[in-house]
């Protein structure tokens, strides 16, 4: 998921996550000298390097276990760039299962929809001694580093925060992504898939509060390691867990929503004859 701005070709980018990409190939579609560009990408949170005579991402050669995973979560004020910005975002690094770093901000800002205060929680006396956005937003970009960013529908974490590192005059991300609905939907069954609907069925986080950055991170945090454990295919790298995430078959959902069928059916005992009210 890479920014508008980066200037290889989506081939050339299929390219550095397989099987190479040559030195013509590259040098043809840059516009500075091949070492700045490296540099720059790097810069950016996106690592290529060179291998046999050809370029890749370096997650091509990197173990799911070695790999850092950064799993994010925003709030925001609305969904219109222009007009919105980021209120709160959280985010936890993740190296083979375990949590090693965490970082989690309110952003001061002076409006926000009162639907959105009354779904989050968040008010603008909440953060009105909190960073700007540029101050998160920088802080954030030096968290992350070179990561794996992970969110549950990750386009939208991802182009939202990239865009808004833009609006304060930073670079856009380049980081590789992974989705964790996406994950989810080929290796766990479920009749949704909804951040909300799979820590109800699962039991993610026993104390999520739903729309508040940091516990959708933890919610999110324990469904990728449940998706890991259940994933039976072999995956030798972290490309290869993108591709899969992104192309391998989503597992067939139930017909009929189980939360329903146990109210329907709780609701048929109560009212079978013979049935006592213990009320």
């Amino acid at each position: 998921m890479l920014s508008k701005t980066f200037p290889l070709h989506k081939k050339s980018i299929a390219k550095l996550a397989s099987r190479g990409l040559p030195l013509v190939e590259l040098k043809n579609q840059i516009p500075t000298s091949l070492d700045l560009f490296l540099e720059l990408s790097y810069g950016q949170g996106l690592h290529i390097i060179r291998k046999q005579g050809r370029y890749f991402f370096d997650t091509k050669f990197m173990k799911i276990e070695e790999a850092e995973f950064c799993i994010v979560d925003i709030e925001a004020n609305g969904s219109k760039i222009e007009k919105h910005q980021i209120i709160e975002i959280a985010a936890v690094k993740v190296k083979n299962g375990i949590i090693t770093h965490r970082y989690e901000s309110l952003v001061q800002t002076k409006e926000i929809n009162p639907i959105i205060s009354e779904l989050t929680g968040i008010t603008v006396e909440m953060t009105k001694n909190s960073p700007t956005l540029k101050t998160v937003m920088m802080e954030f970009q030096h968290f992350l580093g070179d990561a794996i960013f992970v969110a549950h529908d990750v386009k939208f974490d991802y182009n939202f925060t990239s865009l808004n590192m833009q609006k304060v005059g930073l670079e856009p991300l380049l980081n590789r992504s992974l989705c964790s609905l996406g994950l989810a939907e080929r290796t766990i069954v479920s009749y949704r898939y909804s951040l909300g609907y799979l820590d109800k069925t699962f039991n993610l986080n026993p104390n999520a509060k739903h729309h508040r950055a940091m516990s959708d991170v933890m919610t999110t945090y324990a469904l990728f390691i449940m998706a890991l454990e259940n994933c039976t295919e072999s995956l030798n790298n972290v490309e290869d867990l993108i591709k899969f995430s992104r192309e391998a078959k989503r597992l067939r959902r139930p017909k009929f929503d189980p939360f329903i069928e146990e109210e329907k059916d709780y609701s048929s005992s109560e009212n079978a004859p013979g049935a006592v009210s213990l009320a």
